[in-house]
């Protein structure tokens, strides 16, 4: 089967691929869409970041070269033996993350963990294999498209839960990417009232207005700080760092009220310098989130069925396999009008 294999910084192929053997508690999904993510994009830009390359991942097994690719969703092709909560098609989208399970799901991600797509082989191709506890049903009102959405979509919520979002609570987003642009979709669906985004990208500052953003920021024309502090003069209930570099840092904490929250979603592909006596003059908190908890993640697919969290909006393009390279990564690299992109592979609905 044909499959976008990573083997090293800006260095994805198209080639052919065995599937791995299905074992007794997987299954097999014959994937429709799958999105590329910030942290594909990581990966192919100054990787590796999380992709094992000197010995094999303690969760998968595998290291590189690996099939990429962990938001994605498509129909169960074929279970295993042991498998009893999914049959033959059933539609479906892919929790990718692989922890121990040796701990309550608030602190199991972070006793370990691993993602189907970037510590194993993932969903940038024809079929893929998961254990059945990281599939999850989609239900009727949302499709095999949506299912792609699920989980950069239940990054966001599970932000937003770390930041202890209130209603009425206001909030700026630093950074106007696809995961800057769900967080502002989950923060108006949990009712903060007023959103701050701010981005160098005007484009994507429009995308942001479109999706719900009450004001908008060009950090590139003019002190962000001083501009988030002209709409709310004591400072944001809780900021969210979703650019990953230093200077997006410091000024979400510059940006919080005393004792408010500033939340670490992004990834951090390099270490930052910085001086933590921002905090103790300010008495901000500063929290973070890597992934979601299950309960989150099924809590995404219940609000996103409903119509509660409608993250269609950040798709900007629709691409083909072969493509992914020159109309995917580099795209993303190049084109700051584009958000969410997403594979075709077999294109169900």
């Amino acid at each position: 089967m044909k499959a976008a294999v990573w083997y090293g910084e800006k260095d994805i192929r198209i080639e052919e691929r065995e599937l791995k053997a299905l074992k007794n508690h997987e299954v097999t999904v014959r994937v429709a869409w799958a999105g590329i993510c910030g942290s594909d994009l990581h990966e192919y830009q100054e990787g590796p970041v999380f992709v094992p390359t000197e010995s094999a991942d303690p969760l998968t097994g595998e290291i590189a070269p690996l099939i990429m690719g962990h938001e994605f969703a498509g129909t169960i092709e074929k279970v295993g033996t042991k498998v009893t909560k999914f049959k033959v098609g059933d539609r479906v989208a892919i929790n990718p993350t692989i922890t121990y399970g040796n701990k309550p799901e608030d602190l199991d991600v972070y006793d370990g963990f691993s993602f189907i797509g970037l510590h194993g082989d993932g969903g940038f191709t024809s079929f893929a294999n998961a254990p059945e506890e990281n599939v999850f049903l989609l239900p009727d009102t949302l499709s095999l498209q949506d299912g792609a959405l699920v989980e950069p979509t239940a990054v966001a919520v599970q932000a937003v839960k770390e930041g202890n979002l209130q209603f009425g609570d206001t909030v700026a987003i630093f950074g106007a990417g696809p995961i800057g642009l769900l967080t502002l979709i989950a923060a108006k669906a949990a009712g903060a009232s007023k959103i701050i985004v701010l981005d160098l990208s005007d484009a994507r500052l429009e995308k942001a207005i479109e999706l719900g953003a009450t004001h908008i920021v060009n950090s590139g024309k003019g002190d962000p700080v001083e501009a988030i502090r002209t709409i709310i003069p004591g400072g944001v209930d809780v900021s969210f760092e979703v650019a990953g570099v230093t200077p997006t840092f410091e000024q979400s904490i510059a940006a919080t009220k005393p004792r408010g929250t500033m939340v670490i979603v992004s990834i951090f592909a390099r270490p930052i310098i910085w001086n933590p006596i921002q905090l103790t003059n300010t008495g901000v908190k500063i929290t973070s989130t890597i992934a979601y908890s299950p309960t989150s993640f099924q809590q995404t697919v219940d609000l996103m069925g409903t119509g509660q969290l409608k993250p269609q909006g950040i798709i900007t393009s629709q691409i083909q396999l072969d493509d992914i390279v020159s109309k995917g990564f580099e795209a993303l690299t190049n084109d700051k009008s584009q958000a969410k992109i997403l594979v075709e592979l077999s294109g169900e609905k």
